[in-house]
């Protein structure tokens, strides 16, 4: 079966031509310059991850099956990884923490520390670092391929295909895309509320512009990224082709919702997702935060309550809260996750190492702020 994505490419060329000249030429009427202009860098990065997208998850599927657990050779190799470093990650904490000074200057049994137990101290803590960072990405690897491979449509039609198989006619299609448009709001709303899934997607809200091109800025791990696992709808007899069919037919439809050049559009709004819509999602004002998951359909966004209509006196600021202010395409995909393994390797406690790498970005925002807080108090050791 042809992949509608990519038969799509001529037609996304030219739509990012036609709205280039629109913008040239509405700009030469006197139309002030706004972040849905066309800039060379940001574009050159928007499409090099686009076919970062494409090209990246095939080389991973191939470095990554072997390590695979229950499927790969080195499976157990990886999760005896994970055991091994989280039990020396304790251990190293433990230690460390016994020889902590207190604010008053004093280990907690109340005497000075001598010089011996102050070096294991340090090891210890240059140990938990190293461990606890390797523990949690390779805890995040095996989990991750683990449940790719067994909640996969495929691997979910083998096992169930035989029982029940809705056919290929309209209605089984439009199953499809209405189950993708549903599990995809839930994934993507995920993907705002999880760090780990947010460092996959932040890739795609990292510019500060917003066009078309925007919309081929693609995460290149986002097989990582799903936790609801499309694999259901093979479960509820679609066959495999229609749900493939159904995620280009999603794809495609989100591509012209990324411009400034569609107003918004009365009561069409009401029911589908629009380029109005969707401006609110890649806003980086506070009432604009994690807004607006849905693809083809908003009624997602207005029954679970993350629905905001875009405000002609609160314009959308494009970007990030905090900006990398970069257009280096591996920079760009790999900063939130470097950032992720630096806060683990500077924590000392597992609810720390967990939530900076499950919990939203807000609370690792927070946490940061605390952290900070008590630098001076700390500082004593």
């Amino acid at each position: 079966m042809v992949d509608l994505t990519v038969a799509a490419i001529p037609f996304y060329f030219g739509s990012m031509g036609a709205e280039h000249l629109w913008l040239k030429r509405t700009a030469e009427q006197g139309r002030p310059r706004s972040a849905g202009d066309y800039e060379k860098q940001d574009t050159l990065a928007s499409l090099s991850m686009g076919v970062g997208s494409l090209v990246v998850p095939l080389a991973l599927s191939k470095i990554l099956e072997p390590v695979t657990p229950g499927k790969g050779r080195l499976g157990k190799a990886l999760v005896g990884t994970v055991v091994g470093a989280a039990a020396v990650t304790t251990i190293a904490d433990v230690i460390a923490r016994r020889d902590e000074v207190t604010e008053a200057g004093v280990v907690p049994e109340e005497r000075p520390p001598r010089e011996g137990r102050r070096k294991l101290a340090r090891l210890a803590r240059k140990m938990s670092s190293s461990a606890g960072a390797t523990a949690v990405a390779a805890g995040i690897t095996a989990g991750a391929t683990t449940w790719a491979t067994r909640t996969g449509i495929e691997a979910i039609w083998r096992k169930t295909g035989h029982t029940r198989d809705l056919g290929t006619g309209v209605l089984a299609s439009a199953a499809a895309i209405a189950g993708w448009d549903f599990i995809y709001y839930w994934n993507h709303r995920l993907m705002h509320e999880s760090r780990f899934l947010w460092a996959i997607h932040v890739v795609h809200h990292s510019s500060e512009h917003y066009n078309l091109s925007t919309a081929l800025r693609q995460p290149v791990a986002d097989s990582f990224g799903i936790f609801v696992p499309m694999g259901i709808l093979s479960a509820l007899g679609i066959r495999p082709a229609l749900v493939e069919m159904a995620r280009g037919v999603n794809l495609i439809y989100q591509f012209w919702i990324h411009t400034e050049a569609i107003p918004k559009l009365g009561r069409f709004e009401e029911i589908f997702n629009t380029a109005s819509h969707h401006r609110v999602h890649h806003g980086s004002n506070q009432k604009y935060l994690d807004r607006n998951h849905g693809s083809i359909l908003i009624v997602w966004d207005r029954l679970f309550g993350t629905f905001e209509r875009e405000d002609d006196d609160d314009p959308v600021v494009y970007g990030l809260t905090k900006n990398i202010e970069t257009y280096n395409p591996v920079r760009i995909a790999t900063h939130e996750h470097a950032d992720i393994l630096r806060d683990v390797a500077r924590s000392d406690t597992w609810s720390d190492r967990l939530g900076f790498v499950l919990r939203g970005p807000g609370w690792a925002y927070q946490r940061h702020a605390e952290r900070h807080e008590s630098q001076p108090l700390a500082g004593v050791s």
